[in-house]
């Protein structure tokens, strides 16, 4: 825990919703009957990847996982993650303070507008947050905290996370590496400017009620492999407001494109990789499995 004049903060709470926002961000889902896992084998003429969809705060009750699942993994040499949030030792605490939190003089009022201000306040105060504690939060992290409440309350956890869960598994036994890094994901949020960081956390207040509801869906789109109906929710929710595309853009699509060539680094080594990256991530047209398709890999949903 942080204390920050007089707010107390839980680093790793706020390192594991990281990661949960960028891999939720507007998404809800259906239930689907598709006997398949959120599990991918890439090929290449050298290579073996698995790529597994992550969520990253879960409930006991989703383990143990499936045989395919954890076969992939035991087969595999290396485990390759977004961030390792195992260790946020190499995280730079005050960077993070610094980019959650608005300096002495100014404020959140200052940066939404009235509208979303009033709103702010109201879903705080049912969340049981006091104001002070949310009067210098930057949208973003507010955003962060609120839906970190909300999940927590209803059971959800950090600690059952995909990810959490296999960095545990591996460590000792497979080498670690990651796509990306904790404090890139803060710097990629930290980095929206005033008008984006304010729709980010308009989206989050005005779904926050139903939040809980959307995860379960989630869960179980998860756990039956319900690729279309998470696809097709994605595109519903960016064609009901465009100006989110531009965050959407920055925060998933671009980050695809990154993790995507990383792992088709992975793909011309030796050693097989079990990749385990956002749900997210994997779907649509700018995904990253259709991205490695359409670089000529074989990819085969399990």
């Amino acid at each position: 825990m942080i204390n920050l004049k007089g707010r107390t903060i839980s680093v790793k709470r706020s390192v594991s919703v990281l990661c949960l926002i960028l891999t939720f961000l507007s998404l809800s889902y259906s239930i689907s009957y598709a006997e398949k896992n959120f599990l991918w084998r890439v090929q290449s003429k050298r290579n073996t990847v698995y790529v597994l969809g992550s969520i990253h705060l879960l409930k006991k009750d989703i383990y143990p996982l499936s045989r395919t699942i954890e076969g992939a993994f035991e087969k595999s040499d290396f485990l390759a993650v977004e961030a390792n949030v195992n260790d946020i030792s190499r995280l730079d605490i005050g960077k993070l303070m610094e980019s959650a939190f608005y300096p002495g003089g100014d404020s959140l009022e200052k940066h939404v507008s009235g509208k979303t201000f009033s709103l702010i306040k109201e879903e705080t105060a049912r969340a049981g947050l006091p104001m002070e504690l949310v009067y210098n939060q930057r949208p973003w992290f507010l955003g962060l905290t609120l839906e970190s409440i909300e999940l927590m309350k209803s059971g959800y956890d950090p600690n059952y996370g995909i990810d959490k869960y296999f960095l545990s598994k591996a460590e000792g036994r497979k080498k670690i590496s990651e796509l990306e890094s904790l404090d890139y994901q803060i710097n990629l949020l930290a980095g929206l400017n005033d008008e984006e960081q304010e729709l980010f956390l308009l989206y989050t207040l005005r779904e926050l009620r139903i939040l809980v509801q959307e995860v379960d869906k989630l869960v179980d789109a998860w756990k039956s492999g319900a690729v279309e109906k998470m696809e097709s929710t994605i595109t519903k929710s960016l064609a009901e407001d465009r100006r989110f595309y531009t965050i959407y853009d920055k925060l998933i699509y671009k980050r695809n494109r990154n993790m995507a060539q990383k792992i088709e680094g992975y793909l011309k080594t030796n050693g097989t990789y079990f990749v385990v990256v956002g749900a997210a991530h994997l779907l649509g047209d700018k995904g990253i499995i259709q991205l490695l398709k359409d670089r000529g890999y074989s990819v085969e949903q399990l």
